[in-house]
């Protein structure tokens, strides 16, 4: 990645400094057809064992605005780190004749991965990345490593989402078509503690694939309670959740640690829903070690 990164620092009550995201260019990937008609994006930064990035739902996102100040370290620690763009986000198709379900998600993934030929992989996705990771180890057991998630869907039923204030708000905007420079910045200050995060390039970053995405993205997306699976999971799983999170409840991390056999989830205060940008350098640092014991066993 050609990028010059300038970081303004944060106070930050885990043990180091935070920064404001440096403003990082998207690298140039690969696009797969897959069964469909859907043509999906994904990079690669890396070599070693496959880590796979699943980014969140919302107007605008992708795997790079997600996972910019993450990949690259995962790289560096000798993992293959695969960013992918799920359809509807970032640079792949973005149909509105289809329902964005959980299973619609799972299948589009397995294609890309199987298509590219990535095998067995960890899994790390945030909030309906998390979904899809969960439903993607509980459907292909055997080609799942281990499943890091943040703040992941899928483990509450979809009223309670409905309760939280930064579903209420982006569902209420971009369903509505209502998304601007200024209701883009209101929404993405809801997904973190810190606002200042939100910068200018953030806000246009996103725009610039808001813009292009159909009503439906969000109007059909249905993700499924699936606690009562948690038990099925055969990988080990590690966790982050921001204690403000105003989108997933934090209490979903219980749901893990109540049902899954092997499950590790980090509580965050001063967080929201984005513990990957909010507390990068911790978040890297966990889940690197979480991978070397994973190597090492």
């Amino acid at each position: 990645m050609n990028a010059t990164p300038t970081e303004s620092q944060h106070a930050d009550t885990h043990g180091q400094s935070r920064s404001a995201p440096p403003v990082l260019q998207a690298p140039k990937g690969i696009f797969t057809e897959v069964p469909g008609g859907l043509t999906l994006h994904h990079f690669e930064a890396g070599s070693g064992a496959p880590v796979v990035f699943i980014h969140g739902s919302g107007p605008g996102a992708s795997g790079f605005s997600n996972f910019k100040h993450n990949y690259p370290q995962f790289a560096a620690a000798g993992h293959r780190a695969i960013v992918v763009d799920l359809p509807g986000y970032g640079a792949s198709s973005k149909p509105a004749d289809v329902h964005y379900t959980l299973d619609f998600f799972v299948s589009a993934l397995r294609a890309q991965l199987t298509a590219n030929g990535i095998g067995r992989a960890t899994l790390l996705g945030n909030s309906l990345g998390g979904a899809i990771a969960l439903q993607y180890a509980l459907d292909y057991p055997e080609d799942v490593d281990s499943l890091i998630m943040m703040a992941p869907g899928g483990v509450e039923e979809r009223e309670t989402y409905f309760k939280m204030e930064g579903i209420q708000k982006m569902v209420s905007l971009f369903t509505n078509r209502q998304m601007n420079r200024l209701t883009m910045r209101q929404l993405l200050e809801l997904l973190v503690f810190d606002r200042s995060l939100v910068t200018d390039a953030l806000v246009e970053e996103r725009l610039a694939v808001c813009e292009h995405q159909p009503p439906e993205v969000l109007s059909t997306m249905r993700v499924p309670n699936l606690t009562d699976r948690l038990g099925e999971l055969k990988c080990p799983v590690l966790g982050f959740w921001g204690t403000d999170d105003r989108f997933n409840p934090a209490s979903g991390a219980m749901r893990f640690l109540e049902h899954c056999a092997d499950a590790r989830f980090v509580l965050m205060n001063r967080c929201g829903h984005w513990v990957m940008v909010e507390h990068r350098r911790y978040f890297n640092r966990e889940c690197l070690e979480f991978l070397a014991e994973r190597r090492a066993a």
